[in-house]
């Protein structure tokens, strides 16, 4: 994993210890990260982001406390063999058409987090899209 795969949101609410886990979650989920892979040293970390290192150590111990990571005495922090977060397996097609809304909303104009809004809000209102299609005669 390269150390330029963690990005710091400097606007955002959420604190950057959460955000790297996040990140780190996210990869774990999608398989970009998987079993055995060894994450950048904290040093490497704080000097491609210019965080304190005790921010970067709270992400990882909160990972290494949540099962997802494993840290190995003068070795280094690893995916953890069987990590607590089930892989995604997501079909090309649909993370492609996902892609293609998330680059439409961008070009409209939305934030990263306005964007996230979006999608918690329709994680969280699921009936909304169900009686649409309900309304179309069951076709989606």
């Amino acid at each position: 994993m390269e150390v330029a795969v963690f990005r710091i949101e400097a606007g955002s609410d959420v604190p950057i210890y959460r955000q790297l886990v996040q990140q780190v979650r996210r990869d774990v989920m999608l398989g970009r990260l998987r079993p055995g892979d060894q994450l950048p040293s904290v040093k490497d970390v704080v000097d491609a982001l210019s965080v304190n290192p005790n921010t970067v150590v709270k992400a990882f111990g909160e990972l290494e406390h949540q099962g997802v990571l494993v840290r190995r005495q003068g070795v280094g922090t690893f995916v953890a063999a069987a990590p607590s977060l089930a892989s995604l397996a997501v079909e090309p097609k649909l993370q492609s058409a996902l892609a293609r809304w998330v680059d439409r909303a961008r070009a409209d104009g939305l934030s990263a987090e306005q964007i996230r809004m979006l999608v918690e809000v329709a994680l969280d209102e699921p009936a909304a899209g169900q009686a649409g299609r309900e309304a179309a005669g069951g076709a989606a």
